[in-house]
């Protein structure tokens, strides 16, 4: 591997735990578990203009990297669950023409729902934790709706330079 893609990877991490950080102290709502996912923009630019590879080894280091720093090893298997389901939907969905990247990007905040969920209801063996679900999964419209419009004009930028 490059020098080159070495420091993009880095800076890239670091963008990525900056962002989550910040979003850890500025909650979006008075209910628990629902953030913006800003660090998911880092995602959709790896995705649209790097590669999968890329993208999956970014989200491996943001779930190990920010369970490490910020968080408890239950906190990354919620984590790694939601990230995995999140971004296997979305390179799933970005393959599909003329879904924008708002429309990946929301259905990356479900995927990332419905997998911490899952791990919730695995966890502490109850299945009454998935009818948070719903309450989980319209939010996950309103914030990925809002990364992907974050992400779209972040891309626009970056394509003009």
């Amino acid at each position: 591997m490059s020098a080159g893609k070495i420091a993009r990877y880095g800076l890239l991490t670091g963008v990525m735990l900056v962002l989550g950080y910040v979003e850890s102290l500025l909650p979006v709502v008075g209910i628990p578990g629902i953030k913006l996912g800003l660090s998911n923009t880092v995602l959709l630019y790896a995705l649209c203009l790097m590669d999968a590879k890329s993208a999956v080894l970014l989200a491996v280091l943001k779930v190990l990297l920010s369970g490490f720093l910020f968080g408890s090893p239950a906190a990354m298997l919620y984590s790694a669950a939601g990230a995995a389901l999140s971004l296997g939907g979305m390179m799933l969905l970005a393959r599909v023409p003329n879904v924008s990247i708002i429309g990946v990007s929301v259905a990356g905040a479900a995927f990332h729902n419905i997998g911490q969920c899952a791990v919730a209801a695995l966890f502490v063996q109850a299945r009454a934790v998935l009818a948070y679900l719903p309450i989980l999964l319209v939010s996950a419209v309103v914030t990925g709706f809002v990364t992907g419009v974050a992400a779209k004009y972040l891309l626009r930028y970056i394509k003009k330079k």
